[in-house]
């Protein structure tokens, strides 16, 4: 693909969009993942309490087996939710879709927050409640791709990975306040209280939250690339078809650059706890501090690489990221066997490792796809590897683990997450500081050559 942008994209894309312009499409871009993260926490944390809302009561385990029957199957139908919103944010705009998937997910947050318990509406109690997470997991289907298009759009070309970097730090911000709203819940509330109504809370602050950033996003124009499309007669009749036609090699790339996020972000801020408490004798308490630390370390540290990134390329960052998820995840899960600060130093490092790719997977992925079939592409990309690689990421540790009698099996998994990664981005090239809008996208529906 060519680098060289047409005259009316010039005459959209060059301009500088003032301050607080900027401001509100990173809030717009970034609010849903954080109302999506934030609701992800609390149904994660609160799993045995809901358990015992929505199932009979007798066996706590299968209770909580459900529970997480449910968020695994809420993962499962991600993908579908990508083939309709992200091909319609390329027929509709990145705006549109953005406005209808967090009505949709806080619209569901909300009902959960509602729903009777299985003491009052028996077995209506839990297909409700898979009806709702389906129908949350059917709208996170799209929101990453439209949230990461906008953003990629609406940044300035030499901050780009600056400003879709905050897309990554909305859904670290989302997991620390729904983790955090939980800690206040526990401490503050008794077993019986939070079992009778204060498990709803959560669910309930989610709503007014998705209000604020349906408004935000209904009121913010779309994008520039976009509007150039629209401006010009070109945009893309069947995204679906084009995509799959035009752009199967960069919707391989870009899954492969997904895989080497997902499998490290869940196999270090989710289930490093369980991994904790389980295998290495440590309390819930220092496990749940170090997760909380590592995040942390995620908001200051991926706006800083996606800056990076700008600055010397995606791929110096990324590779160089790559290859130290391959060298240090064995040696940092040996590490955490020898003690509590050797857990520390090595979920650290994988910390940092993570924040890297945070920092630039996302953009990287963006710039790839032309303007056409941006927002179904990433759509696509992103939840089909994370119904494949994220939400399988505790269920099969578990299982190889014990299999294999060996705690250090994470970090070979990490490193095949590396090695696909790396494969993927040795196959691309540099794409920082180029345009997003092509020639090729305002001749219409093509054949790649």
């Amino acid at each position: 693909m060519t680098t060289r942008e047409s005259a009316p994209a010039r005459e959209l894309t060059e301009t500088i969009a003032n301050p607080a312009t900027l401001r509100r499409s990173v809030a717009a871009g970034a609010v849903g993942v954080f109302v999506h993260w934030f609701d992800w926490a609390a149904y994660a944390y609160l799993a045995s309490t809901i358990a015992s809302v929505f199932f009979p009561a007798g066996d706590a385990t299968a209770g909580l087996l459900a529970v997480f029957g449910v968020f695994a199957v809420s993962f499962g139908i991600r993908p579908v939710g990508a083939l309709v919103f992200g091909p319609l944010g390329d027929r509709i705009g990145r705006k549109r879709t953005l406005s209808i998937v967090i009505f949709m997910m806080s619209g569901a947050t909300l009902a959960i927050g509602l729903l009777p318990d299985y003491s009052k509406i028996g077995i209506a109690a839990p297909l409700l409640l898979v009806f709702l997470r389906l129908f949350q997991g059917f709208a996170a289907g799209g929101e990453f791709g439209s949230a990461a298009s906008f953003l990629a759009e609406f940044a300035p070309r030499r901050r780009r990975g600056f400003g879709v970097s905050w897309l990554e730090v909305g859904s670290l911000l989302g997991f620390l306040a729904g983790s955090f709203v939980f800690l206040l819940l526990s401490v503050g509330l008794s077993d019986a209280q939070l079992t009778s109504w204060g498990w709803r809370i959560p669910f309930l602050i989610a709503a007014p939250l998705g209000i604020v950033g349906f408004v935000v996003r209904n009121k913010i124009e779309d994008t520039p690339e976009y509007r150039t499309l629209e401006a010009t007669d070109n945009v893309p009749r069947s995204p679906v078809r084009e995509l799959f036609r035009n752009n199967k090699k960069q919707l391989l790339q870009a899954a492969g650059l997904m895989t080497m996020m997902h499998v490290p972000f869940y196999a270090v801020l989710t289930y490093l706890v369980t991994y904790e408490t389980d295998y290495l004798g440590h309390s819930a308490g220092n496990a749940a501090l170090l997760s909380t630390v590592i995040s942390l370390v995620g908001l200051v540290l991926v706006p800083v690489f996606g800056r990076l990134s700008d600055r010397v390329g995606r791929r110096p960052v990324l590779l160089g990221a790559g290859i130290a998820l391959f060298v240090l995840a064995t040696p940092a899960y040996l590490l955490m066997g020898t003690g509590l600060i050797g857990t520390w130093i090595g979920g650290l490092a994988l910390g940092v490792v993570l924040s890297a790719i945070l920092g630039t997977y996302a953009v990287w992925s963006a710039e790839i796809f032309p303007t056409r079939t941006r927002q179904g592409g990433l759509s696509i990309a992103y939840n089909l590897t994370a119904a494949l690689f994220a939400g399988t990421v505790p269920y099969l540790m578990t299982v190889l683990i014990s299999a294999t009698g060996s705690t250090l099996v994470p970090g070979p998994y990490l490193m095949v997450a590396a090695v696909i990664g790396l494969i993927a981005a040795f196959s691309l090239r540099e794409t920082a500081g180029n345009p997003l809008l092509q020639e090729e996208d305002l001749a219409g529906e093509h054949t790649e050559a």
